[in-house]
Parts: C-alpha cells; structure tokens; sequence
C-alpha cells in the first residue's frame, strides 16, 4: 500500500478540522498562492495523470517513428491528412521540434518534464536496472554539446527531414540509447537526460529566458519546521539552491515542498542578468555560439546556399579534370548517406563531403566569430566579473529565434506543398528576428553599461557586432 502523501494540500476532513504538510507554513500564516502556484501544486498532487500523459505520447511517438518506417514512398498527389508517411513527417519535424524549441523559451523545460518519451523511458529503465553510480567521465557537461553537433551533422547526411527510415535510426537509436544508459546508472533518475541528451544543452539555453520557473525560497527552506520526504527530482538537482531553469524539467514534483518551491512568474532577462560569473561555465557558451548558433545555422542554410553549390562545383570539375570519380560515386548505403534513387534523391560521397565541410567549416567559423567578438567586448570593457562568457548569454534569445526560423522552414515547406496560403511569412520572420535582436541588445546593455563610461559603450558597441552578424545571415537568407 502507498505511503501517504505528507506533503498533501491543506484539506478538511469530518474529526479533524485542518491538517498540515509536515514542515509546511501554517495555514494562519500561509500567504494566498497564486494561479500559477496553485497550478504547480496540481501538478504535484495529480501526478499519476502526468504519468498517463507521458506514456500516452511514448505510445503516439513509437507510432509515428516506426510504422511510416516501413511504408512506400507517398505519391506525388498525397497530402498530409490522407497519407501517414507524410503526416508523421510534418508532425516530427513541423510541428514538434519548432514548438518545443518554442515551449522552451516560453514555459522552460516543461516538455522534458511532461511529455519527453525519452525521459520517462530512460527514469523507467532507471528504476529496474543495474543502480551504478554515474561515473565521472559522464559528468563533463560537454556531452550534449558534442551530441548535439554530431546528430545534427549526421542527420543533414542521411536527410532525417525527408525520411522516416533515417529519423528512425536517430530518434530510435537516441531512444534505446537512453533506456542502456538508464538500466546501467542511477536509481530511479533521468541520468541521460542530466548528463548525454543531444537536445539538454540547447534546452538549458533556452530555458534560461522562460518567464514561468520554479521558483525556491531558500530562506522559507530554512525556517521550515519537520523533516518531510525529500523530493525524488529525476534530473538530480539541488532543489534548495536552485536559482537556474536549466537544468529543471518543471514537472512540478517539488511544488509546495516546505513552502519553499512554487511555480512563477519572472522576467525573462532576470536569469541572465543575475548569473554569478562562477556559474557560467565555459562549455556553456561554447554550447550557445559553436552549437546552437554556429552549426545549427550552418545545418539550415546549406541546401539554399550558393556558396555551397560553388564549392561542390569546384571539386566537381577538378576530380573530372583529373580523371578521379571515385568521390562522384552514389553507392553509399541510406544509412550513411540519403540513397534513395526511387525519389531520384541520391548523395554522391562529394555531396557528403560537402556537407560535412560547410555545416561544421561554417559552424565552427561563425561560432570562432562570434566567440572572438565578445572576447573583445570583454577586453574593452575589463569588468572581471563580466567575462565573454557571460556576454556570450545575452546571445541566448538569437539563438532561440534562429533555431525556430530554421526549423518552421520545415513546417513552411509542407504548408506550401498543400498550398496554403504563406504571404504572411515575411512579416513573421522580421518581427522574430527583431524581437531576438532587441531582446539580446537589452541584455547586453545591462550585463555591459552597468554605468556610463566611454569604455563601456564602446564595448557595448563591439557586442552589437555578433548581433548584426546573425540578422544578416537570416535576412541574407529569407529576403536577398
């Protein structure tokens, strides 16, 4: 039989007039919660429906990933609603990765913490596997920023936009890879998603600038009277001391726990204007500026790139000119590179090549840019507690803004081919743009012109730069 739930909502029963949460303010005391509080505290109390939903989304999500795996290529009169390939297709890369990204930035990781399969599998596997302590090796928080980078390489190569063989192999391997990881280390706890996801590094990022978090009182911890049940948080964190929405999956487990936690509002720059210069670690904005921004951008724009067509044209006609064909060959199997010839889809080991060369060459050069930038900044400026890391942050909304532009070009590619109507597009993309722009301005201000000086405005300037350079690239993009 389950234990009670000792820290259980004040409730009225027949002989005994209230009842309190061991530890918990009194009820004379306790001030009136807020929506958002309260919502946090259902969150808590009906976790079992959370449960349901998280498990219901792993059933649609194997749906989707496996059965469309082995259909036949759609036809060329099919649309989304009449054919599962495609639908699935749209749902995965159209609507699910751009929206999360989106729900991120909006309401922190409340995705990872509700509704993420690869979560609730990996916690599963967790709770009956093998119970070894994580390793320290593991722990480097550089590992989702390398996994990032290579599934996003990867998947350009073998097209997991375009089919559902290929999201198989990445979604699906990322899946059983979390569920080995999940049966080897830790005890009931979402270690792959702490320490390995490929997407945990840009969540973090992109949490940091979530209006709604989970907010704890340290001092209320404190005073709190009563030693209640410690809170089984899956992705290990120090609830008491936890001032970041990174690494929180908001899946409201610790609502109400001592009086001290609660679900609330903030602004969304408070976050980033706060950080203490010892929490921000360098892999961080590594992550930000070689990762999210850097090879991200690269991985969208190449397949309208003209410089990429002339560089693969170059190589081209040198290895004729040189009697050399073996890198013009297209018997690479899909799994390594898209061979698909019944779609008249075929990568040549050039085009893989190419591909490798641009999206990692241009992400590394433009994430080296922006990294050299705000090294200056930070030169010119010569705040030692305001460091290019730091400065790097204020790059956190551009990076949001880029990311959903680049995957609704998915979406904006299926809406095109049922024709619908996009002329509203162009307005959109502007008003994301500048709102990201503004946005990382305003916090480049802040972190910058602390008070007024000629050696802060002109380091405030210089970090304008890395700014300018990310818009032009967009709008080089969309409009030029």
């Amino acid at each position: 039989m389950p234990a009670p739930d000792t820290d259980a909502p004040l409730t009225t029963r027949p002989t005994i007039a209230i009842v309190t949460a061991p530890g918990s303010t009194p009820p004379a005391t306790r001030p009136r919660q807020s929506l958002l509080a309260r919502l946090g505290s259902l969150m808590r109390r009906h976790r079992r429906l959370i449960m349901a939903i998280q498990w219901s989304v792993v059933v649609f999500y194997f749906s989707l990933l496996i059965i469309p795996a082995f259909m036949e290529l759609p036809p060329e009169d099919a649309h989304l609603y009449s054919n599962l390939r495609l639908f699935a297709q749209f749902l995965f890369w159209g609507i699910w990765w751009p929206f999360v990204m989106l729900s991120t930035m909006l309401l922190g990781r409340l995705w990872c913490g509700v509704f993420c399969p690869e979560g609730a599998l990996s916690e599963l596997a967790s709770r009956h596997g093998l119970g070894l302590p994580i390793p320290r090796w593991l722990r480097w928080s550089g590992w989702p920023m390398i996994a990032f980078m290579c599934t996003t390489v990867y998947g350009q190569l073998v097209s997991v936009y375009e089919y559902p063989k290929a999201a198989l192999l990445i979604l699906g391997g990322s899946t059983l890879a979390a569920i080995g990881i999940g049966l080897l280390f830790g005890k009931g706890k979402r270690v792959w998603c702490r320490y390995l996801c490929p997407a945990s590094g840009v969540f973090s990022l992109l949490a940091k600038i979530a209006p709604v978090h989970f907010r704890v009182d340290e001092q209320a911890w404190q005073n709190a009277r009563g030693r209640p049940p410690m809170v089984d948080c899956a992705p290990l964190i120090d609830i008491r001391h936890m001032k970041s929405a990174s690494a929180c999956h908001s899946c409201g487990r610790c609502a109400d726990y001592k009086g001290a936690v609660e679900l609330a509002l903030r602004s969304p720059a408070s976050e980033i204007l706060s950080s203490a210069t010892r929490h921000v670690k360098t892999e961080e904005a590594l992550t930000l500026l070689f990762g999210a921004i850097g090879v991200a951008t690269a991985a969208f724009l190449w397949t309208a790139s003209t410089r990429f067509v002339e560089m693969k044209t170059a190589l081209a006609t040198w290895l004729i000119e040189h009697d050399s064909f073996l890198l013009l060959q297209d018997n690479a199997p899909w799994w390594i590179l898209t061979h698909y010839p019944q779609a008249n889809d075929v990568f040549t080991w050039l085009d893989g090549l190419c591909i490798l060369a641009f999206i990692v060459g241009g992400g590394l050069a433009l994430g080296l840019a922006l990294m050299l930038v705000l090294r200056l900044a930070a030169r010119i400026n010569a705040d030692r507690a305001m460091p290019w890391q730091r400065l790097a942050l204020a790059l956190v909304p551009m990076a949001g803004a880029g990311i959903f532009l680049g995957l609704s070009m998915l979406t904006l590619t299926h809406l095109k081919a049922e024709r619908i109507a996009l002329d509203w597009v162009p307005a959109v993309r502007i008003a994301l743009l500048t709102a990201g722009s503004l946005f990382s301005a305003y916090l480049s201000w802040k972190l910058i012109v602390a008070r007024l000086s000629l050696r802060r405005l002109l380091a405030f300037g210089v970090a304008l730069l890395p700014i300018a350079l990310i818009d032009k690239i967009w709008i080089t993009m969309f409009f030029a």
